[in-house]
């Protein structure tokens, strides 16, 4: 039995960086349910790791803080294809090119250019790609499980995934005639995106801990929601942002965390 309803259908997918990608994982389960995939990478080296993963796939490269790029992007998918299904936003990226520094210090030039490729482009693409995407197609984002959390590792992205997830509800009104937009809420993965930020280990640990089932959040977990979200099955929900924390975030009091830090 077709579960999810999305053999033979086309979905474009952003963000393969390498086989730790969130969107790695959701692009594996797509293939698996029979989904005719292209992607868009954005250098030559994640072009070739494609190529070898998904040889069957087409492949473009696409600098998404550019607008000229986007364009030629859409007219490379729209050579191949007059319908999408549905796309998978899975992109982020920061640069802390004066190190880490408290919040009020952020670096403007840094900040502006994690939210034009962290979250302006789910709305650039958005607008480029809607009138190819089928009416109860959808789009799918991977944000953060809380941007009301301070943790002072994760610098300025906090803010960013909050603006990516109110982006989240005004493309879903926006875009209307049934196009689904949804994002998935991920608490701490090992991911090579995380591994970037300083000092993550500690706060990866912890969660771990903090987690009611004792065990770590996987990628896979969090591609599975997405692919759901992506699908029919899940054609009731829309502009939501999905958390798949493992329970993280109702069980701070947990008596091994309170224990040990209260000696």
């Amino acid at each position: 039995m077709d579960f999810l309803s999305l053999s033979g259908e086309k979905i474009l997918v952003f963000g393969v960086a390498n086989r730790k990608s969130v969107a790695f994982h959701i692009s594996q389960l797509l293939s698996e349910a029979g989904v005719e995939l292209i992607f868009s990478v954005f250098n030559e080296e994640q072009k070739e790791f494609i190529k070898k993963k998904f040889p069957n796939s087409a492949v473009f490269v696409c600098d998404l803080s550019k607008d000229e790029e986007i364009e030629h992007l859409y007219q490379e998918v729209k050579e191949l294809t007059s319908e999408l299904y549905g796309i998978v936003h899975s992109v982020a990226f920061a640069n802390f090119s004066e190190g880490l520094k408290p919040f009020y210090d952020v670096c403007k030039k840094d900040f502006l250019q994690a939210v034009d490729i962290s979250c302006y482009s789910l709305i650039a693409i958005s607008g480029k790609f809607k009138d190819i995407i089928k009416e109860d197609g959808a789009f799918i984002t991977i944000s953060i499980s809380t941007t009301r959390m301070a943790a002072e590792n994760y610098g300025y992205m906090a803010p960013i995934k909050a603006a990516l997830d109110s982006s989240v509800v005004f493309l879903a009104k926006s875009l209307g005639k049934g196009i689904r937009v949804n994002a998935v809420g991920a608490s701490l993965l090992k991911t090579s995106a995380s591994a970037g930020i300083p000092g993550y280990v500690e706060p990866y640990l912890y969660a771990e801990k903090a987690t009611i089932r004792k065990r770590a959040l996987k990628t896979e977990e969090v591609a599975n929601t997405a692919v759901f979200l992506l699908s029919p099955r899940a054609s009731g929900i829309t502009a939501q942002t999905i958390v798949v924390d493992a329970g993280m975030s109702v069980n701070y009091f947990d008596k091994e965390i309170v224990k040990a830090v209260v000696k």
